[in-house]
């Protein structure tokens, strides 16, 4: 198993990242909690959210793709570095450049296909062993 702990750690750093860019608007807009009624400070809180939100199940996604074996490597890379450049492309929309749209959106979709991906992956995992 040295696949996915790649991505994670490479995906925490980044998130680290986000942590520190909301840290960072809280001090500047003197914001003790929430948003502050600022809009830019509130689309920093929800790149940071939203990352917390999706990356953790697709990483435990993958990790059981690859703990299972069955799941060629190079598939695995494809997710992990798909995964990483999509929440970095979401994260700089959201964090960096609000007027990023683009990022946004390539961000989302390319998360939510990751998503569905790896969940079938599993299913079909699951099933297979089923009916073996």
């Amino acid at each position: 198993m040295t696949i996915t702990p790649l991505y994670a750690g490479l995906l925490a750093i980044w998130f680290l990242m986000l942590s520190a860019k909301v840290v960072g608007g809280r001090r500047s807009g003197k914001i003790n909690l929430g948003d502050g009624g600022d809009r830019h400070m509130q689309s920093m809180i929800r790149g940071h959210a939203n990352f917390s939100e999706y990356v953790p199940l697709i990483l435990i996604l993958m990790l059981c793709l690859e703990v299972g074996g069955a799941t060629p490597v190079w598939l695995l890379h494809l997710m992990g570095m798909s995964l990483l450049v999509a929440r970095i492309l979401h994260g700089i929309a959201l964090s960096y450049l609000p007027k990023f749209f683009l990022g946004r959106f390539i961000g989302t979709l390319a998360t939510f296909i990751l998503l569905l991906v790896a969940g079938l992956l599993c299913v079909w995992r699951g099933i297979a062993a089923l009916i073996v």
